[in-house]
C-alpha cells in the first residue's frame, strides 16, 4: 500500500516542451524488508518477517520463523508502488496475498522471479526477486505517518492521519480536517511536546500514549541519523495487544550522504532500476532517462532543459535528460556517448556543447573515441550511418574541438547554434 503513497514527495515532474514527464530522483529507495530491518534496529515495532529468494528457503523460514503460524502473508518485493493490485504477467492477480501457512510455499514460487506489473512499474513491470514473509498481525486501527523535509519551514516535517491504509491523495481529499503536519526544528530536534502532537492527530484508540510517544521519537531518530529524505509509513498501526506497528513502509535515503551511511547504500538493488542510470551514476553523470527518440549530451543542467524544449518546438521528442556537468573528462563523455547508444529508441543524438569550464576539445575527442568503441552507431570510413550524430559547440577551445571532429573522419552534422542543431536533429531523424 505505502509504495505508491505519497508518490508526489519522492518523484517530480520534467517539462519537455510543455509536456510533463515522470522525472525519478537521485536518491536511494530500498526494499520493504530492507526498511523493516533497520527500523528494527532503531527500536521501532514492525512486524516479524523473513524474506526469502527460493522456494527452498520458503520451507526453511516457515519451520524455524513461523512454526506455530496458522495464516501467513506473502508478499513481492519489488521497488515501486502498487504490489496490492498489481498483476503478474504469468497471469497471478496481486503481488501481496493473505494465505493459509501451508499455501505459502506454492504462491512464492509463483512470484519468485515472474514479471509483476503495477501502476508504477509501466507496462514491462519488474522481476520479483525475493518475497518478504510475515506475521499476520490482529490489527484494530489504521492511521498514516510520515515524515519528509519541508522547504517552506526549512526542516523535517511529520505528517499524520488518524486515518490509514490508502494513499495520503485520497486521504487529503475525503479527510482533509484529519490531516496534521507538525514541523521539526532541525536544531532542537524533536521534543515530547511536538512527539505529543503527532500522537494526539493519530488519535490511536487502544495504544499506550505514553509508549506512542516514544515510538514517533524513535522513528524521528531514524529518519535524522539514517539521512532519510521520507520515511512513510502506511499504515502505522494498532495491534490487539495495544503496540503501534510499522505494518508497511518506505524509506528513501539522501544519495548525497552515501560517504557516511556506507552500510544503508550497500543495500542498493540495480536490478531493479533502469540500467542506464545505474550505468551513468557509476560514472558521475547525471541522467535521466525518457521515452522520446533524440538523445541529448549537454553541459549545463539549464542548457539541457533548453534543448529537450527546442527539440519539442521543432518537433522532435528528447529520449533522456544527460548533462556531463563542468568538469567532465575524456571517459566520462565516452560513457555518456555510449548510455545513449544503448537506447534502441534513439533514432539521432544531439550534442550540444557551450565550453566555460567544459572545454569543447575534451567533448570532441570523448565522441571520437565514443564512436570508435560502440559499433553500431556513427558512419566512419564509408560504413552505412545508422544513428545521425547532430554536433554544436562553441565557447573554450572550440576551434581545436571542431578540428578533432573534422579530422575524425566521423559523418557529423555539424550546427552553428542551438536552434540549428535542433532543427537538424528533428529532420536527421524524420529521414
Amino acid at each position: 500500500m505505502v509504495r505508491g503513497s505519497i508518490g508526489r514527495l519522492a518523484s517530480r515532474a520534467l517539462s519537455v516542451g510543455g509536456k510533463w514527464q515522470h522525472q525519478q530522483l537521485r536518491r536511494l529507495n530500498v526494499h520493504e524488508y530492507q526498511g523493516a530491518d533497520l527500523m528494527g534496529k532503531f527500536g521501532i515495532n514492525v512486524p516479524k518477517g523473513a524474506v526469502v529468494g527460493s522456494v527452498q528457503e520458503v520451507k526453511e523460514v516457515l519451520k524455524n520463523v513461523f512454526p506455530s503460524e496458522k495464516e501467513i502473508v506473502v508478499k513481492s518485493q519489488i521497488l515501486a508502488g502498487g504490489r496490492g493490485l498489481g498483476t503478474f504477467k504469468s497471469g497471478l492477480q496481486g503481488g501481496v496475498h493473505i494465505v493459509k501457512a501451508e499455501e505459502a510455499e506454492s504462491l512464492a514460487a509463483k512470484m519468485l522471479n515472474q514479471v509483476l506489473v503495477t501502476k508504477q512499474t509501466g507496462p514491462q513491470g519488474k522481476v520479483v526477486g525475493k518475497v518478504y514473509l510475515c506475521e499476520k498481525m490482529s490489527l484494530v486501527n489504521e492511521m498514516y505517518f510520515a515524515i519528509t523535509l519541508d522547504r517552506q519551514t526549512a526542516g523535517p516535517l511529520i505528517i499524520a492521519c488518524s486515518k490509514g491504509g490508502t494513499s495520503i491523495e485520497d486521504l487529503a481529499e475525503k479527510y482533509p480536517d484529519m490531516i496534521i503536519k507538525v514541523p521539526v526544528d532541525v536544531f532542537k530536534g524533536i521534543t515530547d511536546e511536538d512527539a505529543a502532537k503527532v500522537v494526539d492527530g493519530l488519535a490511536p484508540k487502544t495504544a499506550d500514549r505514553q509508549s506512542s510517544i516514544e515510538q514517533i521519537k524513535k522513528l524521528y531518530e531514524l529518519f535524522c541519523k539514517s539521512d532519510c529524505t521520507m520515511l512513510e509509513i502506511n499504515p502505522l498501526a494498532e495491534t490487539a495487544d495495544k503496540k503501534l506497528v510499522a505494518a508497511d513502509a518506505k524509506l528513501n535515503f539522501d544519495d548525497n550522504a552515501a560517504f557516511r551511511q556506507k552500510e544503508i547504500f550497500a543495500l542498493r538493488d540495480t536490478t531493479q532500476e533502469d540500467p542506464r542510470e545505474v550505468a551513468a551514476a557509476k560514472a558521475d553523470l547525471n541522467y535521466i532517462g525518457l521515452d522520446g527518440e533524440i538523445g541529448c549530451m549537454v553541459n549545463g543542467a539549464g542548457l539541457a532543459m533548453a534543448t529537450m524544449d527546442i527539440i519539442k518546438l521543432h518537433g522532435g521528442t528528447p529520449a533522456n535528460f544527460l548533462d556531463v556537468g563542468g568538469s567532465a573528462s575524456e571517459g566520462q563523455v565516452v560513457e555518456a556517448f555510449k548510455i545513449l547508444t544503448s537506447d534502441d529508441r534513439v533514432k539521432a543524438i544531439l550534442v550540444n556543447i557551450f565550453g566555460g569550464i567544459m572545454k569543447c576539445d575534451v567533448i570532441a575527442s570523448g565522441i571520437v573515441n565514443a564512436a570508435k568503441q560502440v559499433s553500431t552507431q556513427v558512419f566512419i570510413e564509408g560504413v552505412d550511418l545508422k544513428v545521425p550524430v547532430v554536433v554544436r559547440l562553441e565557447g573554450t577551445n572550440v576551434d581545436q574541438g571542431k578540428r578533432i571532429l573534422k579530422e575524425s573522419g566521423l559523418a557529423l552534422i555539424t550546427a552553428e547554434d542551438l536552434d540549428d542543431a535542433a532543427e537538424k536533429a528533428v529532420k536527421a531523424y524524420a529521414k
